[in-house]
């Protein structure tokens, strides 16, 4: 899908330019705090609802599942519809239905308002996604992903931490973070360039059709989006039980070394431009598959706690080069008229291997112990790098529009939006 601006969106400013780019990067932000808000409330809601720590568990990844499911059909309305009507109808329905648990007594109805919250934030990851790739090209596309990187990052701290003041309140009162999504929603309708109806009809196709369309280079990158969630909450979940056994147990600190992982990632997102400037996207792909296996190494060897603080630091920058990379280069692998699907297609991976990774490595750690899950989860980081490094260079990828951009002419961001790069 290549969309362009209407001509009213043309002869948009800079000021709307950088509107639309501050809504954007703060729209990123909402699927990263779709479950890190409830984690200091999780106690609370399993003792007063009565659950056990598994029932509890899948109020914080039954979201991750939903969109995993949904979010192929997420894309699919976006390249059907265009950008605007989707996002905005994701966000609406994240701010509707996470709010809801201010209201929620019974567990039923709560996971039942996760699975529904989960839809709305499929559309939200996926057309923030895509409008960002679309309203930019080349250097002003790299930076717009980068920032996109720092903010998701920058999210996981200020998200949580507002979720924790609001616990204070009473176990309900967190879900009053998600109704953000209904202000949202209406200041993405009123900034973000609609799409002409002759480019809504290219985007045809289902989600079977994309996968025989799309490179088996393309197929690999969703492999490593799929084992980059699968070992980032390898960390999330186990490192406070880690730290327990260098006796760190104070809710604060734990929540400062976790705090690390996006941190760092956020300094990546920062300065991801510059990245790929030096090392190209391949190069970048085999720094975070490094950054992963020496975080997790460190995290299944340490026995300090200044080496296990750079365990998520570590970590935490590879985060932050991979997830602009893949992002950049899934979205210009996309067959035309089907960039969102594909891009769908890889929050489906990540969001899978996000909701899996419990399941898959706690019975590990609890038949062997938290080393050992550690190291596993090292030698498939190692896998990845051993993958990545030995891929050969691929040729340049076609965008989505069908056409190969000059190398030696650099591209400019849609018109209208010139400005953005110098926004913050």
């Amino acid at each position: 899908m290549r969309e362009s601006m209407t001509a009213k969106g043309q002869a948009g400013t800079g000021t709307t330019g950088r509107a639309a780019l501050a809504v954007l990067l703060f729209a990123s932000t909402l699927t990263v705090m779709a479950g890190t808000v409830l984690v200091p409330v999780l106690a609370l809601i399993r003792d007063d609802l009565g659950i056990g720590g598994t029932a509890a568990g899948l109020l914080l990844t039954a979201h991750a599942l939903s969109i995993a499911v949904t979010g192929p059909l997420a894309g699919w309305s976006i390249d059907r519809w265009g950008l605007r009507a989707p996002l905005v109808t994701g966000l609406l329905v994240y701010g509707l239905a996470g709010g809801a648990g201010l209201f929620v007594e019974s567990y039923a109805a709560l996971i039942v308002s996760r699975l529904v919250f989960g839809v709305g934030a499929a559309a939200v990851f996926t057309g923030s996604t895509v409008a960002l790739l679309t309203l930019y090209q080349g250097v002003e596309r790299d930076r717009a992903i980068g920032r996109r990187s720092t903010a998701i990052s920058l999210g996981g701290i200020v998200w949580p931490l507002l979720g924790g003041a609001l616990g204070g309140i009473s176990w309900h009162s967190p879900f009053a973070v998600y109704l953000v999504g209904l202000p949202v929603g209406v200041a993405m309708l009123w900034v973000l360039p609609a799409v002409p109806a002759a480019e809504r009809r290219a985007g045809r196709g289902n989600t079977v059709r994309l996968l025989r369309l799309l490179p088996v280079r393309v197929l690999g990158l969703y492999g490593v989006s799929f084992v980059s969630s699968l070992l980032l909450y390898v960390l999330a979940v186990f490192l406070p039980q880690r730290l327990a056994q260098v006796g760190v147990e104070q809710p604060f600190l734990v929540a400062c070394y976790t705090m690390a992982t996006s941190l760092s990632g956020a300094v990546a997102g920062l300065v991801y431009v510059r990245l790929r400037r030096r090392f190209g996207y391949a190069g970048l792909l085999r720094v975070a598959a490094a950054a992963w296996l020496a975080g997790l190494l460190v995290a299944g060897t340490a026995d300090h706690l200044v080496p296990l603080a750079a365990a998520p630091a570590l970590f935490g920058v590879g985060m932050g080069v991979a997830v602009p990379t893949l992002t950049v280069l899934i979205g210009e692998a996309a067959p035309p008229g089907m960039r969102a699907q594909a891009t769908a297609l890889s929050g489906t991976a990540a969001f899978t291997g996000q909701f899996v990774s419990p399941l898959l490595v706690g019975p590990l750690v609890g038949a062997t112990s938290l080393r050992a899950g550690f190291l596993v989860a090292a030698l498939l980081a190692g896998a990845v790098l051993l993958v990545v490094g030995a891929a050969r260079p691929a040729p340049p990828l076609v965008p989505a529009g069908g056409f190969h951009p000059d190398p030696h002419r650099p591209t400019r961001p849609v018109a209208g939006l010139e400005k953005n790069g110098d926004a913050a």
